[in-house]
């Protein structure tokens, strides 16, 4: 294309800065999610204190938000025999950078919001995989699971749900002192809501 030709012979200007990121957008524009991945990475390694940094991190973390969306929407099919929501949670992490790094940002408010639906989706997934585990009474893996949805993804709107998969994992595992404490956590901090079960 004009921009790959423009950048291949004003290789070091300004102007192909300029062009970098016009790039970025539109790769990711045009629906081209990994061209517009590099092409962040190659200015932001080029580029590391230029003044739109927040703006090349911003549509690569769009780009890797697109790419997860269609595992995340086949998530809530159960279907969690596929590969983990890798894209879901590189985005997750690069716009969590955004927001730390800059955040006075025209781009952090919306990296934020991008972060809550984020975290909710793939805190569900850690559950999701959790009580495919306790069906099985594979209770250590469940245990797991339901503990990262709570660490990683604090604040998601499952918490409750990650709780009570950790008491009937305790409890599975004969671990009735840890049972009894995590139940305290739960009603402590999830009184009024509806615990969901499986």
């Amino acid at each position: 294309g004009i921009f790959e030709a423009l950048q291949a012979r004003f290789p070091f200007s300004e102007f192909a800065t300029q062009i970098q990121l016009e790039l970025t957008y539109a790769y990711y524009k045009d629906g081209r999610t990994e061209q517009a991945i590099d092409a962040a990475d190659t200015f932001l390694r080029e580029n590391p204190t230029h003044p739109w940094v927040d703006y090349a991190t911003y549509i690569k973390g769009l780009a890797y938000f697109e790419q997860g969306q269609t595992f995340l929407e086949r998530l809530f099919r159960k279907d969690i025999s596929r590969r983990p929501p890798r894209d879901g949670e590189l985005a997750f992490s690069i716009f969590s950078r955004l927001v730390e790094r800059y955040p006075a940002s025209p781009y952090a408010a919306d990296s934020q919001q991008r972060m809550i639906y984020l975290r909710n989706r793939l805190a569900a997934y850690e559950n999701a995989v959790a009580w495919f585990y306790m069906e099985r009474d594979a209770y250590v893996a469940a245990l797991n699971r339901a503990k990262t949805a709570i660490e990683v993804y604090h604040g998601a709107d499952s918490g409750a749900e990650s709780l009570q998969i950790m008491i009937e994992a305790y409890e599975g595992l004969g671990m009735t002192d840890l049972a009894n404490d995590t139940r305290r956590i739960l009603q402590k901090n999830f009184s009024g809501d509806s615990v969901a079960q499986n």
